[in-house]
């Protein structure tokens, strides 16, 4: 029978998970409205929601329906993508260290949507090509990397998603070194930096379907992700399919990872930070681990876009340039900690 202090910590952490979620939907709620309410021009922020839902024009409609509002609803759903891929491969290879990039998506979406700036792919499509393009690319290193993986077994996705991630960094490499001309190398590097800015509507029509697509296949598998906590062999004498698991979630971490990329560029860090702040708080429990991440992944990018605003006017720090500033040193500190675990 557990004792008196195991009955205190499980309840202690039951109260939490119940308040958790809740509490996070509400900071997010006010990150949201800081961020549509920060701005260079002042206006009234009730009056540009209620004009621009009732399709009334004027300055307030343009400025919160037009520019601020797709800027902050993308970088909710940007931050939340990164956020939950990086719980969900976390628990998956059973590894601290594990972050989005290893699937080798945002490599294949950054090579996906060079094609587009250089090669004119997709030119039909209009606004949605270097979204479209991103995401066949990232598709395209996921299909390459499980077809290396075959298993599933996390040594082997973590193998193969180096390898398809260096194979596309050399090829996205490739197409800068032969970039015909200094503006075009300029505008893909730019994009690669990450941002949320000069983004529209349309975008959401890539985020919002590749959102719902993602998360149903992560959290589809949370019972894959509690049995894997207690050891892969224990998981398959469970009944749980792991191999097919495995894939269902690289699949949808996939999926989460290529559409950010192809819309915001690389925004590093957030898969790899925000699960190390929400385990604490949910027991250590990686299927309790996916919802709070994502929306801590959420108020950290929305947050660190509305610092960005608030910096004096004139060249603007990209979005992914801080956030690997604010991750970088995060990083070392962890594999330091690891380095320690093992002397």
């Amino acid at each position: 029978m557990p004792g008196p202090l195991d009955l205190g910590t499980r309840n202690k952490d039951g109260c939490m998970e119940k308040t958790l979620n809740p509490f996070l939907f509400l900071l997010l709620f006010v990150v949201f409205w800081i961020s549509i309410s920060i701005g260079s021009t002042p206006i009234a922020v009730w009056t540009g929601l209620f004009d621009w839902l009732s399709q009334q024009q004027s300055q307030e409609a343009l400025i919160v329906g037009e520019i601020r509002l797709p800027r902050t609803l993308i970088a909710i759903l940007v931050g939340a993508a990164l956020g939950i891929s990086g719980a969900a491969l976390q628990g998956l290879l059973r590894n601290p260290l594990a972050d989005p990039g290893l699937v080798g998506a945002s490599q294949g979406a950054a090579l996906g949507a060079a094609t587009v700036f250089y090669f004119g792919v997709f030119a039909s499509l209009g606004v949605f090509a270097t979204a479209i393009a991103g995401l066949l690319g990232a598709m395209a290193a996921l299909l390459i990397m499980l077809a290396l993986a075959g298993s599933g077994r996390p040594a082997l996705v973590i193998m193969a998603g180096l390898a398809i991630s260096t194979i596309a960094g050399a090829a996205l490499a490739m197409v800068l070194n032969f970039a015909p001309n200094p503006y075009a190398m300029q505008e893909l590097v730019f994009w690669l930096l990450g941002s949320v800015s000069n983004r529209g509507m349309e975008s959401l029509v890539v985020l919002i379907p590749a959102m719902i697509i993602g998360c149903t296949l992560i959290l589809y598998q949370r019972r894959l992700l509690a049995g894997l906590s207690l050891g892969e062999q224990v998981a398959e004498s469970m009944g749980l399919a792991v191999a097919r698991g495995s894939r269902i979630i690289v699949l949808g971490a996939a999926i989460l990872v290529g559409s950010s990329v192809s819309i915001a560029g690389s925004i590093g860090f957030v898969g790899l930070l925000v699960p190390h702040i929400v385990r604490p708080f949910v027991g250590y429990r990686p299927e309790k681990l996916l919802i709070p991440s994502a929306l801590v992944g959420a108020i950290l990018v929305c947050i660190a876009d509305i610092f960005i605003r608030w910096l004096p006017p004139g060249r603007e720090l990209k979005l992914g340039v801080l956030t690997s500033l604010i991750g970088a040193p995060f990083f070392v500190w962890l594999i330091w900690k690891e380095r320690k675990r093992w002397i």
